[in-house]
């Protein structure tokens, strides 16, 4: 049975049987369940299905289960409506919800981050070559990697590419497509995407980990990570942690097992060989540094992008709440 298909049944069925209880109310003879709301083609997939098909979950207490939903707002509106026990996302829309007084917390999932792609015979070089030329960026104009991108633009070369730059905003697929069509000059597009054009023989003429480094930021910053809520911590320390250490499982397992990405392919998506290497070492370069993440150089990323972003990014938040990150003790 394809996965897409295995996976929805299996968030049908939680409906079912009572998809609101917590999770120490699971019948004496089942492990607890940890509820995940993720996208039905969403590289966090892979992730989950390396943890449920090797077990992972059930060696760390609980049983994993995924629900499927429409977009990014909807897994937001699952985790805060209390639907689901996790998502992942970004460590900005976690501190938003903190600053108000929603007790979420971030564990560090991904500082998987793209860069700027050209066609492989633009003549363009560097990012002083876009200059009055048209960028196509994903995640429209607060896009995270877009804003330390123009940072760095305007620290190195004392103009902001928003200035010198026509933009064009759109969803990461016609993104792709415009760039590789030369309807747009350069592209930025989420870290999967990239992966894609890059398989079909764009090249990175900046990476926004460059840019961050040579901004004095921390590039191993994770942007993105399961969202925890500090009550459900409290109750279920134990399944936290558990969470915690199967994910790292995973990711330790993913980072040197090319058999275990060979069991994922089926549901990667990928066009050929070179997309599907090409995926695989994007989200290898996305691992996190085992460990709590670093409050202090998260805010310098966090004050480098609001200054750009403006309310629009922040939601009001002035600088990231205190106890906004978690890590198993």
């Amino acid at each position: 049975m394809p996965f897409s298909r295995r996976i929805t049944l299996v968030a049908a069925a939680a409906a079912l049987v009572g998809l609101a209880l917590p999770a120490h109310a699971q019948g004496a003879d089942e492990p607890p369940v940890i509820r995940i709301g993720t996208l039905e083609n969403g590289t966090v997939n892979w992730e989950i299905e390396t943890i449920r098909k090797r077990g992972l979950d059930q060696e760390n207490g609980f049983t994993l289960q995924p629900l499927i939903l429409a977009g990014n707002p909807a897994t937001q509106v699952a985790m805060q409506g209390g639907e689901v026990d996790t998502i992942v996302s970004d460590f900005l829309w976690v501190a938003q919800q903190r600053a108000r007084g929603a007790g979420f917390r971030f564990l560090p999932y991904s500082t998987a981050v793209g860069g700027v792609m050209v066609r492989g015979d633009s003549p363009a070089q560097s990012l002083a070559d876009l200059k009055g030329k048209k960028i196509g960026i994903a995640g429209g104009p607060v896009d995270k990697s877009w804003l330390i991108l123009r940072a760095w633009s305007r620290e190195r070369l004392g103009e902001d590419l928003a200035d010198v730059t026509q933009q064009v905003f759109g969803a990461p697929p016609m993104i792709l497509n415009a760039a590789e069509t030369g309807e747009v000059d350069a592209a930025i597009n989420f870290w999967h995407f990239q992966a894609k054009m890059q398989a079909r023989g764009m090249r990175e003429i900046m990476s926004v980990e460059t840019a961050a480094s040579d901004l004095g930021l921390d590039p191993s910053t994770p942007l993105l990570g399961y969202v925890l809520r500090d009550d459900w911590i409290a109750a279920n320390p134990a399944l936290a942690e558990g969470l915690a250490r199967a994910s790292r499982t995973a990711k330790d397992l993913l980072a040197k097992d090319d058999a275990a990405w060979e069991e994922l392919r089926p549901i990667m998506e990928a066009a050929d060989d070179a997309e599907f290497e090409a995926l695989k070492a994007g989200w290898r370069a996305g691992i996190p540094a085992h460990g709590p993440v670093d409050a202090e150089n998260a805010q310098q990323m966090f004050a480098t992008m609001a200054e750009l972003g403006g309310e629009e990014l922040t939601g009001g938040v002035a600088t990231l709440p205190e106890g906004l990150f978690w890590w198993p003790e």
